[in-house]
């Protein structure tokens, strides 16, 4: 394990890392998920990948 030293010293780097950063960099790097994934979870991730299988199979068996 890390001595008590080297965790002070990693937690300090990252606060000050985090502080110099401006607020608009800091809002850029977070990743906004999209409205669908917020309400329904996996869901219509699920579906789509669910609906683009069967297609491509369709489409397989009509040639």
């Amino acid at each position: 394990m890390a001595s008590g030293d080297e965790l002070i010293k990693y937690i300090t780097e990252r606060v000050v890392n985090y502080i110099d950063t401006p607020k608009e960099v800091r809002r850029k790097a977070k990743v906004k998920e999209s409205w669908t994934t917020r309400w329904f979870g996996m869901i219509p991730f699920s579906m789509s990948l669910w609906k683009d299988d069967v297609s491509s199979k369709r489409k397989k068996r009509q040639k």
